[in-house]
């Protein structure tokens, strides 16, 4: 099959940032949203994709016509969503993110729940040129899915708010993909 451009961008600074943000719906900065759409000037895509929470939703709607789909949301940090890392007790924060499937936030998802609903999300999109505003997370998710990525590797990556991943995709039975550039 031939391949498509795939480009995960991650949503602005929030007007709360530095929290354990989850399913917290909270609206970007305008310099967030900014952000977002000076890295999509000149990507070419035919179409957008967003996470239906307004830090996603709004900086996509400003780049163009979005597609809404809840399961580019973030993971939900259950009891531990909207507060800062260092009100959560630090032992539970540190086994989760060492196994975030087997130490789940308490009343929240599993990792492999969102990697699940990402798997969806990714053989939902047309072969087109795409872009996704989504989260960290699902970012995570998704490179672990098309790129092959292990836990450790995956937290090595640095994902700010509004960077952008552009991937090349192989579509398939079984997708592939491969980085094609890192744009913070």
């Amino acid at each position: 099959m031939t391949p498509f451009a795939l480009h995960l961008l991650r949503h602005g600074a929030p007007m709360l940032p530095g929290r354990l943000m989850g399913r917290t719906d909270c609206a970007p900065t305008p310099e967030g949203i900014a952000a977002c759409v000076a890295q999509a000037e000149d990507l070419g895509v035919e179409r957008i994709v967003s996470s239906d929470l307004l830090r996603a939703r709004a900086a996509a709607e400003a780049v163009g016509p979005a597609t809404i789909d809840p399961r580019w949301r973030e993971l939900d940090f259950g009891d531990w969503d909207g507060l800062a890392p260092d009100q959560v007790d630090s032992a539970a924060l540190v086994r989760f993110w060492e196994d975030p499937d087997a130490n789940p936030p308490p009343g929240g998802e599993r990792w492999s729940a969102l990697v699940a609903r990402v798997s969806d999300a990714l053989d939902a999109l047309a072969p087109v040129p795409t872009l996704v505003v989504s989260h960290g997370g699902a970012m995570r998710a998704a490179l672990h899915l098309l790129c092959g990525f292990d836990q450790p590797r995956l937290w090595a990556f640095d994902l700010p708010y509004g960077v952008l991943v552009s991937l090349r995709v192989w579509p398939g039975d079984k997708p592939s993909a491969q980085i094609v550039g890192i744009y913070p």
